[in-house]
């Protein structure tokens, strides 16, 4: 990309990009973020083989404790991300471009818009469309409100409860930490890492120990995140290749060998698309998904209760509307175990995966206006899930009150939840092959993405260093989740999952701090355009 800022407008530091980094084995990487971190996951990995049980049980009380004593919190923390992107697209700040005036995007609408929506949440609504508003309206673990279960109102509730798990509040979160980082190196011209981010509340000391440790945190919060996907994922593929074998008998399960060829072949797809690079290997990945991903939809939408679909598109959107007040609200609750076990569960999750996600964001972000962005990473998608989850709980919640289908029981195995609404529609060995395809491309580009983002990140925010640093993280994140897989099973993948959301409690700070340095920054930006008007 061309520099298109006004050297005048950049920060004035002493750090220069790349200054701490060591050049070793064919790598360009940060001293000490890349080998704390590395020794970090190492350390964990160990411990968890050793004592998958012990692990599982120590770091899910670490989880649990930090849902139920921070709930207040993370709810607190999200609706200020949602409150601040808003009003970010309605203030004059949303006028500046990143890269400076004369900065042109680098790719179009359609693929900017895939990447970032691969990146940050296709697999989960391919995992959760069908089985969150089937566990909902069945009572499955609460209901949202404490509504009856498997009533009228437990319906509307289903789906604009997942609406609010997927809609603004997740997207806001995002937005926040990508559009922090975009602003501060393309427009500040500060490296393309977390620490950035802090620059104009605590200036020189970004570049020491504190800047350091949010880049650690943030490259094994990332890994980690990306792993357990990675494992989870591999069972949910598996668990569909088994059930449409069975003849849709849920009871085979999935097994070891399939799940780890699934992670093999994953991690080689990766591993060819990080070596082609950004252009040529997530945008690719990300358009063909996003467009088998719209087949899927449409198909579902004309095979299914199509009247049922667009009738529950526009409850769900008057739901949410009517209920994002209530759900966002977190004194004097009667459904407390839901909140916590569900929504501040959700908010520490996409916390902890914002600094990657975030960062991928920016990083396919250059050229775009501010309010462009936020429209673009938090509206749209927006939009798009409200379709997307009408469509597919709509299927599933109309099965249910029919009685048709596996579902009609109730949820079982959330893994197989939506080829179970699939087994009811026509060509269903067709459909459920495209959804396992969705399932394993969304999770290339996931740890396509993750890849360049960690790289980045572990070398002091350089978005050229060598390929082989991407080549070494591609196969960690692969090694990581089959060995865990593999020694530990589901404990050691729950685990490393609880650990990953255990960071959002600590992260949810750090990103209501980067929503204050992010508009002094986009202030003195605004300052210096008008100056020089």
């Amino acid at each position: 990309m061309s520099d298109a800022t006004d050297k005048s407008q950049l920060y004035e530091t002493e750090y220069e990009i790349g200054q701490d980094n060591l050049q070793k084995w064919g790598m360009d990487v940060h001293h000490p973020v890349f080998w704390i971190a590395s020794g970090l996951v190492l350390v964990f990995v160990l411990g968890v083989l050793i004592a998958p049980g012990a692990a599982k049980e120590a770091l899910d009380g670490a989880k649990w404790w930090s849902i139920a004593k921070f709930d207040w919190l993370f709810m607190i923390g999200a609706n200020l991300f949602v409150l601040f992107s808003l009003a970010l697209i309605v203030l004059p700040v949303g006028k500046i471009r990143l890269g400076g005036d004369n900065a042109k995007p680098e790719f179009s609408t359609f693929s900017w818009f895939a990447m970032l929506f691969a990146a940050g949440m296709g697999i989960g609504l391919m995992f959760w469309s069908v089985a969150e508003p089937t566990a909902y309206f069945t009572g499955w673990y609460e209901t949202p409100l404490g509504v009856e279960a498997n009533s009228p109102e437990a319906a509307q509730k289903a789906m604009s409860a997942t609406m609010f798990h997927w809609g603004l509040h997740p997207w806001a979160i995002y937005a926040v930490v990508a559009l922090s980082l975009a602003f501060f190196s393309y427009n500040k011209g500060l490296p393309l890492t977390i620490r950035s981010a802090f620059y104009p509340l605590i200036k020189e000391h970004s570049w020491g120990p504190f800047g350091h440790l949010i880049d650690t945190i943030a490259v094994v919060a990332t890994l980690f995140g990306l792993a357990t996907s990675l494992g989870f994922g591999a069972q949910q593929a598996a668990a569909g290749i088994e059930y449409l074998m069975s003849g849709g008998d849920p009871a085979e399960g999935s097994n070891f060998g399939i799940q780890l060829a699934i992670i093999i072949g994953v991690t080689a797809i990766a591993l060819i698309s990080v070596i082609r690079g950004l252009d040529g290997g997530v945008k690719v990945l990300s358009n063909v998904n996003m467009t088998i991903a719209g087949v899927l939809l449409l198909f579902v939408i004309i095979a299914g209760p199509t009247a049922f679909i667009f009738t529950t598109i526009g409850t769900t959107a008057v739901g949410y509307v009517q209920d994002i007040f209530s759900y966002s609200n977190w004194i004097g609750r009667g459904d407390e175990a839901w909140m916590q076990g569900w929504t501040v569960f959700y908010w520490a999750w996409w916390i902890s995966w914002s600094p990657f996600v975030g960062m991928f964001i920016a990083r396919v972000s250059y050229g775009r206006t501010v309010r462009e962005f936020i429209i673009a990473v938090l509206l749209v998608p927006t939009a798009v899930t409200l379709v997307w989850m009408s469509a597919f709980g709509g299927s599933a919640l109309d099965q249910i009150i029919n009685g048709v289908g596996a579902l009609a029981g109730g949820l079982g195995a959330v893994e197989l939840a939506m080829f179970q609404m699939l087994e009811n529609l026509p060509m269903t060995a067709l459909t459920s092959g495209i959804g396992i395809i969705l399932v394993l491309v969304f999770f290339i580009t996931s740890s396509d993405s993750g890849s360049l983002v960690i790289d980045a990140i572990t070398a002091g925010g350089k978005v050229d260093a060598p390929v082989v640093q991407r080549i070494f993280w591609v196969v960690i994140e692969g090694v990581v989740a089959a060995v865990l897989l593999f020694g530990g099973g589901a404990d050691a993948l729950t685990a490393l999952q609880a650990a990953a959301i255990t960071v959002g409690l600590p992260f949810t700070l750090v990103l209501i701090v980067m929503c204050l340095c992010l508009y002094l920054g986009l202030q003195h930006e605004k300052e210096y355009v008008s100056e020089v008007a």
